[in-house]
């Protein structure tokens, strides 16, 4: 049984009822070879008194109209007011009448040749069209021969899907695998013989018209010149599907002269549209400058359109409403935009200024002893003479004195004797920052080691924040390490001998900004200018 792709629920119905068919129809198609029943219907003006029997007749070209009666054939039964063919042949053919007393019926029965290749005639199908996702229903069972029936099956394109003693009920939700042809095949006991029914089926799968989104029609503000104590329509339309919703909705107390009208439909190109109608009689005062909602709605989307009245004769908007709401609002972009702009310059003051005015402090509890180690060039020849003074001196001079920082002076802070290297990792772990001043003379053999440390602690385990000073022109740093480009650039500061000396100089700001936040004093006796480097 090739059942693949489909799933099916079949319920075992057991019919028990005695109901029996009439052809209302004049025109009947039939297939050879299966049992087949003419039924007489008495109508409901038939006398008591008038002859209760059927008389059977048959109508052909050659033998004009003969009555039928059991010795026609062996094939015919007359049973209450039913004629039976057990089986149907093609010789059966014909115009068939029915007369019981004045009431007569007739019928055109066509018998159509089996075919043997299928399990089912193609002139005897049913379409059943269905939407994608909808309800698929087959119910096989034959009310007449109910009594009779031995076995019912279904098939799918004549493979064989369920089989019951009775009838079968196929109930799922459509697919487009479903489609096909679907036969049910019922065995008939009669006389010692058994003969089949076939009832087939052809279930289209369509696909299933999917819920737009609505849209009501026209702008979403309507302004409504109207006439006081004049009646107004508002006529609100929307592009929507059947079982979507439009309604009005007006924030106000309850007013008499107000009425919401029904919903309108129709359909135009295929397309459904829907109206409502707002109706206020008699306009007064207090339903001008109002807002009245008409909304369209379903479980994908809402649409609200808003229709405000206006006295006849006045602008909808005052001109000098309208010029002073737009001086406003061009005053608030500016002013938006000047605050925008002033927080991107002035980033670093703001940070600053809230620092001081929070008095944070992040080196309390974070167990370092130094708030900055700083690495440099520690020859001091003449060549490097302004770099290494900038390191040992001014470096410290402003961020300790003047700042209230503890840095890491190697040369300083270092008894000598121990182990360089040890000493330089113990010491940057120790620290809060790392300050590299970079020259062109910094990436010696000396200091390699120191650098590619330091860059190993802050890039690779996270746990040291670097602020790169550029003594020379970052142009000439091609000698350095990859890995120092993968600092961000905000932590990347250049010393200008000539700018940056004085403590409020974009420079020391920048660097502080980058130093962790701390609640000190600075110191007052200082200077607010620097000295100009000398050379030894």
């Amino acid at each position: 049984m090739h059942c693949e792709g489909l799933f099916l629920t079949l319920l075992l119905l057991m019919v028990t009822r005695d109901s029996e068919t009439c052809f209302s129809r004049p025109s009947i198609s039939a297939v050879e070879g299966e049992p087949f029943y003419l039924k007489h219907c008495s109508s409901s003006h038939t006398s008591e008194n008038e002859e209760t029997s059927v008389r059977w007749y048959k109508s052909s070209k050659s033998n004009g109209r003969t009555e039928l009666n059991p010795s026609s054939s062996p094939r015919i039964t007359m049973y209450d007011n039913t004629l039976e063919f057990w089986p149907l042949e093609l010789e059966d053919q014909g115009s068939y009448f029915s007369q019981m007393g004045n009431d007569t019926q007739e019928w055109t029965l066509t018998v159509t040749r089996r075919n043997i290749h299928s399990c089912f005639n193609e002139k005897q199908v049913t379409s059943k069209p269905v939407g994608v996702e909808k309800v698929l229903e087959i119910l096989c069972t034959n009310d007449y021969y109910q009594k009779l029936i031995k076995k019912t099956s279904l098939y799918k394109n004549c493979e064989k899907l369920a089989e019951d003693n009775s009838s079968l009920f196929m109930k799922k939700n459509a697919e487009f695998s479903d489609q096909g042809f679907y036969s049910c095949v019922f065995s008939l006991y009669h006389n010692g013989k058994f003969y089949n029914i076939t009832k087939t089926y052809n279930i289209i799968v369509t696909e299933g018209q999917k819920n737009m989104a609505p849209v009501l029609i026209g702008p979403k503000i309507n302004y409504v010149e109207v006439e006081l104590g004049k009646t107004v329509q508002l006529n609100c339309s929307a592009l929507m599907n059947e079982n979507d919703i439009i309604y009005w909705s007006f924030w106000k107390e309850t007013n008499l002269n107000i009425q919401e009208e029904g919903k309108k439909t129709w359909i135009s190109e295929g397309k459904s549209y829907a109206s409502k109608i707002l109706r206020i009689e008699k306009v007064k005062e207090n339903d001008l400058s109002f807002s009245y909602n008409c909304t369209v709605v379903n479980q994908e989307k809402t649409d609200t359109s808003m229709f405000i009245l206006l006295r006849k004769g006045k602008d909808d908007i005052p001109g000098d409403i309208f010029t002073g709401g737009m001086i406003v609002a061009i005053l608030i972009s500016v002013v938006v935009v000047c605050l925008v702009i002033m927080g991107i310059v002035y980033r670093v003051d703001l940070a600053l200024f809230y620092r001081k005015l929070m008095r944070r402090d992040e080196t309390l509890k974070d167990g370092k002893t130094y708030d900055a180690f700083v690495s440099y060039l520690k020859d001091g020849c003449f060549e490097n003479a302004e770099e290494y003074t900038f390191a040992v001196e001014t470096l410290p001079r402003v961020l300790e004195k003047h700042f209230g920082y503890k840095l890491c002076i190697f040369e300083r802070d270092v008894v000598p004797g121990g182990a360089v290297v040890d000493e330089i990792h113990s010491l940057i772990e120790k620290s809060r920052r790392l300050i590299i001043v970079l020259s062109k003379s910094y990436m010696s053999n000396e200091v390699r080691y120191e650098l590619e440390s330091e860059l190993h602690e802050a890039l690779v385990e996270r746990k040291i924040k670097i602020i790169l000073i550029e003594f020379t022109p970052a142009s000439e740093f091609s000698f350095l390490p990859q890995s120092v480009k993968l600092l961000k650039s905000h932590r990347v500061l250049q010393w200008k001998a000539g700018k940056s000396l004085s403590y409020n100089s974009r420079f020391w700001k920048n660097l502080l900004y980058l130093m962790p936040a701390k609640a000190t004093k600075p110191s007052k006796g200082e200077s607010e200018a620097l000295p100009i480097f000398s050379a030894y």
